[in-house]
C-alpha cells in the first residue's frame, strides 16, 4: 500500500489523489448496472491504473451493493477502498462491515449543508445538522481510522455554516474533507474563492485533505477540479468517461491529462498509468452500455483522428502541429491488418493483451470462436473489429439469457418475419414472429421467448469500420417501471447485432430487479 505522504515518489505537497467512484456514483447514473464479476473487473482495472481511493459502492443501499464492496475490499490490495455511508450509526455500521477486510479501508460520510437541503430534504435546523455532523465521523473514527465527509450541496451552503460544519468534521476526527458541487451549479472562479475560503478560514484545515466533487450539469466538472486544484485541493473525485447521476461527473481521463499535459500551469501529478486509459474507458463502456461519444475529449473514437485537409499536412509534417499528446500516451494502439482467418490462438490473445484486454478462459474462447467466423466473412479484421468482438464476449459472460441462432424473411413485400432460438438458463427455446420490419420481428420474437414488460426507449446502430462488410454495433435502452438499462450488441449482422443488444438489455434489468434503492438516494 503506497502511503499518503510518498505517493510512488511523487512529492506529497503536489500530489493529487485520485478519487474513483465509477462503481459508486457512476453507477447511479440512469440505465448503468454492474453486476459483482463486472465491478471486480472495474475494480481491478482501477487498481491497475493507479487509483488512490476507490469507492466502491454504497454499502447499505442493497444487498448487492454490500457484497460488491467486500468483495473489492478484499481483493484490492494498492489502492485504498471506500463505502459510502449517511449520516446515521445504521449506515456506518453497514459500511464498516463491509470494508473491515480492505488492506486499506475508508468510511465516506455525508450529509447535507446547504439552506434548500435542510429546510425540504432533511427537514432539520442547522444546529441538528451541525450536531449530526460530529456524531457520525465520531462515531465512523471510532471504527476506521480513514474517515471522508461530505457536506452535501456543499457549493449553494452559506459560508459561515459551512466551515464551522468542516473544523468540527476535523475535529471529530476527519481526515479528508470533501467539497461537493452536487447539482453542477458553480463555476471556476467562485470554487476556486471557496475553496480557497476554506483554507484561509478554517484553523484546523491543515489536519486534512480537501477534496471535490463536481458534477457536469454546466460541462464545467473539470474545469471546476482544476480550479479546486489550484487554490489548495488535493483530492478529485471522478469517474471513468464521466458516467454519472444527470450529466455526469468530472470525467477522470480528462483531468489526469490535463495534468500531465499543462504540467507548465499546473504543476502537480498523479499516480496514474495513464496508458491504461483507453483500455479502462473500453471495459467501463462495455460493461455499462454506455457508449462513448466519438468527440468525447482523450477517449473519443475522433479524439486522434483528423480530417481536415490542412491538418492532414500539419500531421504528416510534425503530428505535434495538431496533436497535444500522443496517441499512445492514453493506450491507444495505431496498429491496423494485423489478423486474419489464419491467425491462431496464441496470435489472438497476444493481440487482446497488446489492446489492453485480460479475458477469462471462456471469455477467450468465446471471442476467439467469433473472431474466425468473422474472419471467414470479412477481408479485412482491424483492431476496432477484435475490440467489438472481446467487448460482446465480456458483457455477455454469465448471462441468464443467452443468443444461440436466428433466420429472418424481409423485403419490401411482407410480412417480415424472425425464428429466434435463445438459451434461457441453460435451456434451448425457439419462438417465430412478424413484425414490422426484421428488427421489429426478432424483438417480438424475443418477447415470446422471455415475456416482459419493458419497453424500448432508444435503438441505435453504428458501423464499426468503414466499407460493406463492417460490423454492426448497436445499443438499446430497455424501460421498466421507471427503470432504464442500456444494452449492446455486436457482430457482422446488424440484425443478430440488434438481438444481442436486446438479450443483453434483459439481462441487465434481472440485475436491476434485483437492486433496491436506499431510503435517501445519495447523490453529493
Amino acid at each position: 500500500m503506497t502511503s499518503d505522504k510518498q505517493t510512488a515518489g511523487v512529492a506529497a505537497e503536489n500530489h493529487v489523489k485520485i478519487f474513483d467512484t465509477t462503481l459508486r456514483d457512476g453507477e447511479q447514473s440512469p440505465g448503468c448496472s454492474m453486476n459483482l464479476e463486472e465491478k471486480i473487473q472495474v475494480a481491478e482495472m482501477l487498481e491497475a491504473m493507479g487509483v488512490d481511493i476507490i469507492e466502491a459502492g454504497f454499502p447499505i443501499a442493497s444487498n448487492g451493493d454490500f457484497e460488491a464492496v467486500r468483495e473489492v475490499a478484499a481483493r484490492v490490495k494498492n489502492s485504498r477502498v471506500a463505502g459510502l455511508a449517511r449520516a446515521t450509526q445504521k449506515d456506518i455500521d453497514r459500511a464498516w462491515e463491509a470494508l473491515k477486510g480492505a488492506e486499506a479501508a475508508r468510511i465516506h460520510t455525508f450529509l447535507s449543508t446547504s439552506p434548500l437541503h435542510m429546510k425540504f430534504k432533511l427537514q432539520m435546523e442547522p444546529e441538528a445538522v451541525h450536531q449530526a455532523v460530529i456524531d457520525s465521523v465520531s462515531y465512523a473514527r471510532k471504527l476506521c481510522e480513514d474517515v471522508e465527509w461530505s457536506p452535501e450541496d456543499g457549493t449553494r451552503t452559506e459560508h459561515d455554516f459551512l466551515c464551522r460544519c468542516v473544523e468540527s468534521a476535523i475535529k471529530a476526527g476527519a481526515r479528508t474533507i470533501n467539497i461537493p458541487d452536487t447539482v453542477g451549479y458553480t463555476v471556476p472562479e467562485e470554487f476556486h474563492a471557496l475553496i480557497a475560503m476554506l483554507m484561509n478560514r478554517v484553523p484546523n484545515i491543515d489536519q486534512a485533505t480537501i477534496s471535490v466533487h463536481c458534477h457536469n450539469d454546466l460541462g464545467l466538472a473539470v474545469a471546476n477540479s482544476l480550479a479546486a486544484v489550484r487554490a489548495g485541493a488535493r483530492q478529485i473525485e471522478c469517474t471513468i468517461n464521466g458516467i454519472g447521476e444527470r450529466a455526469g461527473n468530472c470525467a477522470m481521463e480528462e483531468v489526469v491529462m490535463a495534468l500531465r499535459t499543462r504540467h507548465d500551469v499546473l504543476p502537480y501529478d498523479t499516480r496514474i498509468d495513464t496508458r491504461k486509459i483507453t483500455p479502462a474507458s473500453r471495459l467501463v463502456s462495455t460493461i455499462t452500455g454506455f457508449s462513448v461519444q466519438p468527440n468525447k475529449a482523450i477517449v473519443g473514437a475522433n479524439a486522434f483522428a483528423h480530417e481536415s485537409g490542412i491538418h492532414q499536412d500539419g500531421m504528416l509534417k510534425n503530428a505535434q502541429t495538431y496533436e497535444i499528446m500522443t496517441p499512445e500516451s492514453v493506450g491507444l494502439t495505431r496498429s491496423t491488418l494485423v489478423m486474419g482467418k489464419h491467425s491462431g490462438r496464441h496470435a489472438f490473445k497476444s493481440k487482446l493483451e497488446e489492446l489492453g484486454f485480460r479475458l477469462s478462459d471462456n471469455q477467450l474462447q468465446d471471442a476467439f470462436v467469433r473472431f474466425k467466423e468473422l474472419a471467414d466473412r470479412k477481408k479485412d479484421v482491424f483492431d476496432e473489429d477484435i475490440v467489438a468482438l472481446v467487448d460482446d464476449a465480456v458483457v455477455r459472460h454469465n448471462d441468464h439469457i443467452r443468443f444461440v441462432e436466428m433466420s429472418v424473411v424481409c423485403g419490401s413485400k411482407g410480412p417480415q418475419s424472425a425464428e429466434l432460438t435463445l438459451e434461457v438458463e441453460g435451456q434451448r427455446k425457439t419462438a417465430r414472429a412478424e413484425g414490422n420490419g426484421p428488427v421489429d420481428a426478432a424483438f417480438e420474437a424475443i418477447r415470446a421467448i422471455v415475456p416482459h414488460e419493458a419497453k424500448l426507449m432508444l435503438y441505435q446502430v453504428h458501423a464499426v469500420t468503414g466499407g460493406t462488410d463492417a460490423q454492426a454495433e448497436v445499443t438499446v435502452r430497455l424501460e421498466e417501471q421507471g427503470k432504464t438499462v442500456n444494452g449492446q450488441g455486436a457482430d457482422h449482422d446488424t440484425i443478430v447485432a440488434s438481438v444481442r443488444a436486446y438479450v443483453n438489455g434483459l439481462n441487465r434489468m434481472m440485475v436491476k430487479r434485483e437492486k433496491t434503492a436506499p431510503p435517501v438516494q445519495a447523490a453529493e
